[in-house]
């Protein structure tokens, strides 16, 4: 019996749960089952462009852990494209991170905004378009490691 997954942690739900090819109707396709902590692995590596150990560190999972989800994730999403699959997102083991924080990459100002609001447009400091949702990590080198594979 495996053992039970422990919870990964999200910064949110994604804004859409259904992908499916144009033209197709939904009674005559296949669908590949996306977890919501795969999009998340999705989310902080390939479009935040975090590191392994730092998008695992995020989630509240070991680095080994965070990379046997990102493969599954990977997998999944090149059957669906490949093969003309619908993708649908659903289920996991997750729970919320405590507040989504933005960081203007003008100026470097990190913020939260209010509860509800949903994603900010511009910086409230400088006006600029160009933001990025903020993993409030620390990151930390081991010795030997320090400028290796580093970022900010």
């Amino acid at each position: 019996m495996p053992r039970p997954k422990c919870q990964r942690q999200i910064a949110g739900l994604p804004a859409s749960t259904y992908f499916k090819p144009r033209g197709i109707p939904m009674s005559d396709l296949e669908e590949v089952i996306l977890t919501i902590d795969e999009v998340e692995a999705i989310r902080l590596a390939d479009h935040e462009g975090l590191y392994q150990e730092q998008a695992a560190e995020f989630m509240k999972i070991s680095r080994q852990t965070f990379g046997r989800v990102i493969a599954s994730a990977h997998r999944k999403i090149a059957d669906a494209l490949v093969t003309g699959k619908a993708l649908r997102i659903e289920g996991g083991v997750v729970s919320f991170a405590q507040a989504t924080k933005y960081r203007c990459a003008s100026c470097d100002e990190k913020w939260s905004p209010p509860s509800g609001t949903g994603a900010p447009a511009i910086c409230p400091s400088c006006g600029s378009s160009a933001l990025g949702a903020h993993a409030d990590i620390h990151h930390r080198h081991r010795k030997g490691r320090a400028g290796k594979n580093s970022r900010g």
